[in-house]
């Protein structure tokens, strides 16, 4: 099968597609997510259909890419990560709706659009990360926690504006109302040990080197770092700590799918969604990047299924992407990254 693949821009990748837009058994990819985590999955769709998938990969820009090329746009899918990346490309009115009984009866209510814009594929939960050499067991359990004046000068995070940062304070924004959200937002302010910075490995490896003891990132990080030699010790130092299992659960976002209207190859498109949320696929995209599967009873991977079990946040990611503007605005009112 022939990948286009992009690095510095999009030129070539369209090349290719507008070149093979009129084939009736192919399908055409638009992708945010990296060539590793999906090619296994479209190699799978091809040896059971014949039908080819041409796709391009980039790290941003795919949406504006799209409304650019409108009409003659050769893209039948995009494929992403964030609720609020999604939901940036259904508010660019690029999207289409999807009525498949595959998968609405496959897909939790809370993890896709009720209109069938988008979808869900796979889930991470926003998790806590605590030394294990300088915090108990027990002894931080919520994300109310992390605001909690015994953390002062103990918390390290990624910036506050990053979409992962603001899908949690959406999310506690949703559950507590935005007064309460926002003084939770400056108490873990007030505890942070510096200046938000770096990715969410960074944050372990600052707990690893004692520039803190507590931080937030995703799941599928904890994992990531394990497999990375340089990278074991840093996970090897912490906790990963699921939060709210007393209450409403970890917050969860996704990596999702939506059909672009006009899509010049709609059925085979629906095909390729319909497959990516059968058992096999689902189980394909979990594991390689410890990720949690959407379908319920899809078991997980061994080595993410080692961390424990976890009640997930069951608020709609729809919530979370409207109250995406309040959770930036408010970052921007306690000058959480200042």
């Amino acid at each position: 099968m022939k990948f286009a693949t992009i690095i510095g821009g999009l030129a070539i990748g369209s090349a290719v597609l507008g070149a093979t837009a009129a084939s009736a058994q192919e399908v055409n990819v638009y992708s945010l997510r990296q060539a590793f985590l999906v090619e296994p999955l479209f190699e799978k769709f091809t040896d059971q259909t014949g039908i080819k998938v041409n796709v391009i990969f980039a790290e941003k820009g795919l949406v504006e890419r799209i409304k650019q090329e409108g009409v003659n746009s050769p893209a039948d899918i995009l494929m992403t990560v964030d609720i609020s990346r999604i939901q940036q490309a259904v508010d660019a009115g690029v999207t289409d709706v999807v009525d498949s009984d595959v998968l609405t009866n496959s897909i939790p209510a809370h993890l896709r659009d009720e209109a069938g814009h988008w979808f869900a594929l796979t889930q991470r939960g926003r998790a806590i990360y605590a030394s294990k050499d300088r915090v108990g067991a027990g002894e931080i359990t919520r994300y109310e926690d992390l605001a909690d004046a015994k953390w002062a000068g103990r918390v390290c995070t990624r910036s506050g504006t990053h979409d992962y940062n603001i899908a949690l304070f959406a999310s506690m924004i949703a559950h507590h109302g935005e007064q309460d959200a926002k003084t939770w937002l400056e108490g873990l302010k007030a505890n942070l040990a510096r200046k938000p910075q770096g990715n969410d490995r960074g944050q372990v490896k600052a707990i690893k080197e004692g520039e803190c003891d507590i931080a937030i990132g995703n799941t599928y990080y904890y994992g990531k770092m394990l497999d990375d030699p340089q990278q074991r010790s840093w996970a090897e130092a912490v906790n990963i700590v699921f939060p709210n299992q007393d209450d409403r659960g970890m917050s969860m976002n996704i990596s999702g799918m939506t059909l672009i209207k006009g899509a010049p190859h709609r059925e085979n498109a629906v095909k390729l969604m319909e497959f990516l949320v059968s058992d096999e696929a689902q189980k394909i995209y979990a594991e390689v990047n410890y990720e949690y599967p959407v379908k319920p009873g899809v078991e997980w991977a061994e080595n993410v299924k080692s961390w424990g079990t976890f009640k997930a946040d069951q608020l709609p990611l729809t919530e979370i992407a409207r109250l995406r503007a309040d959770a930036i605005k408010m970052v921007d009112q306690v000058g959480y990254n200042e």
